[in-house]
């Protein structure tokens, strides 16, 4: 997987958000996007997963020499705490759900990644039950498990205790494999653990 930014802007109103940004992001490499709250991380994380557009400049996504554009959505996991989840469901249920859209990774099921999140005993439990922090283990395996090609993850450790980040870690250093991640933080020791190249955006 590769993504290329080219001169790339984003403004709202009349504020730029960030300008002239130039940045090619490649596989199996981790990269961090750092800056403050404010500094335009996630604006830019939804960018670079085709969610929002850019007002200058360009970007452009490519796969073994194919450019992708309408099928972007099917290469790229994504977890945010802005990430809404369908919180009628159970954690089994959110996970076949997601399983009609996106595959797993190879020798995983559903069974398996209840017992790799360390909620086996909420799974039959609603997903409006679980607190801030469970939530946000299911989304992270819901991202990083997914049989894709880029990981975008927008502040990862957000509402995780210090058990729940080395969690987070372990998840990381084991299923990573040679994919694109790119990860959306303030905190680059802990969330940005894995990351060898980083963006610094500022407000």
């Amino acid at each position: 997987m590769e993504v290329t930014l080219e001169n790339t802007g984003k403004k709202y109103l009349h504020n730029w958000i960030f300008r002239g940004l130039n940045k090619q992001f490649l596989a199996p490499h981790h990269y961090g996007i750092l800056g403050n709250n404010g500094s335009g991380k996630t604006t830019l994380l939804k960018i670079i997963s085709g969610y929002l557009t850019p007002t200058e400049g360009k970007i452009s996504w490519k796969l073994e020499n194919q450019i992708l554009s309408e099928t972007l959505f099917s290469y790229i996991g994504w977890a945010s705490p802005h990430l809404e989840l369908i919180e009628e469901f159970t954690m089994e249920e959110i996970f076949l759900f997601h399983q009609k859209f996106k595959n797993w990774l190879p020798e995983v099921d559903t069974q398996s990644l209840i017992q790799l999140s360390g909620l086996r005993k909420n799974a039959d439990k609603p997903l409006k039950y679980y607190s801030s922090g469970m939530k946000q283990r299911v989304k992270l395996i819901l991202a990083v498990m997914s049989n894709v090609r880029m990981v975008i993850l927008d502040e990862p450790c957000t509402n995780l205790d210090e058990d729940s980040v080395q969690w987070y870690k372990d998840l990381i250093e084991e299923f990573a494999g040679n994919r694109l991640f790119i990860i959306g933080s303030n905190d680059k020791e802990n969330e940005c653990f894995s990351c060898t190249d980083f963006i610094t955006l500022s407000k």
